[in-house]
């Protein structure tokens, strides 16, 4: 794609072991630590009789399984932690968050052609017309605790809408605005910038609604022209070119991980 850079790769490899002695989990969360798919498709892989223990096949989804002794088979083929990878992409307007769309429209998938990791999931989403800020990974766990509310992970949104911002309406969204029965808030607001019939404002969430920031919008009556994702925690989508693909360096995987506390417990496992 036009404009993308070949990204600095940054991997973490596992250990042989991908858990110390004697961690016995279930045949799912197995799949899951070791990069292969998360719970929910392995659940579905386990009911359909492809995976296997061993020489057995196992069909039970709440069946335990050893990580540092048990040797695991999707469709007969051993399954090993694969190397971690952590990537960032400047999602252009257009693209569907999905790896497969049944109406045949460009997804966000087209912009990782040089990363053949079948694996590679986004972690969260954006709507086919949101723009900006989007994280992969083949490290579920470390993507469930990102999205995971309890973690408060913040994100910063730079909104183009068909009016000057004002003080009341910016209150109102942090104060709270009803959509289709649901509570809707964000945890800050700001005025960045204005022409003379619209403006920009900055809008920071801590939520995974849906839609949220759109919702919110519309129950003000205001239109939503643009909408970018401009930062996940402390992670900033920055100069990176629209539709190009580059990797988290360590320092910004460090602070990540520093603010959905789980740093300690991915080093171990890594």
């Amino acid at each position: 794609m036009k404009g993308r850079r070949s990204p600095q790769k940054t991997y973490e490899r596992s250990r042989p072991q991908a858990e110390p002695t004697g961690k016995r989990v279930t045949l799912p969360r197995a799949l899951s630590k070791l990069g292969y798919c998360s719970r929910t498709q392995a659940e579905r892989l386990i009911a359909e009789g492809r995976v296997a223990v061993g020489d057995r096949i196992v069909t039970d989804p709440s069946a335990w399984v050893d990580l540092s002794t048990a040797l695991i088979k999707v469709d007969d083929k051993e399954i090993v932690a694969e190397a971690r990878i952590y990537l960032m992409l400047n999602k252009p307007r257009g693209l569907v968050t999905t790896r497969h769309d049944p109406e045949g429209r460009p997804t966000v998938y087209d912009c990782l052609a040089d990363f053949d990791v079948p694996h590679l999931s986004p972690v969260g989403r954006l709507d086919k017309a949101s723009e900006g800020l989007l994280l992969f990974t083949n490290d579920t766990e470390f993507a469930q605790t990102l999205l995971d509310p309890i973690t408060h992970v913040s994100k910063s949104y730079h909104v183009q809408i068909d009016r000057i911002a004002d003080d009341d309406m910016l209150a109102a969204m942090m104060s709270g605005l009803r959509h289709d029965g649901e509570l809707l808030r964000a945890t800050a607001a700001r005025k960045l910038r204005e022409g003379d019939r619209n403006s920009w404002i900055e809008v920071e969430l801590q939520e995974g609604r849906n839609r949220q920031i759109r919702r919110m919008l519309e129950a003000l009556d205001i239109a939503c022209l643009r909408l970018v994702r401009v930062a996940i925690g402390g992670l900033e989508l920055g100069d990176l070119p629209k539709g190009s693909v580059r990797a988290l360096t360590e320092s910004e995987l460090k602070d990540l991980r520093r603010k959905v506390g789980t740093g300690k417990a991915i080093r171990d496992r890594s």
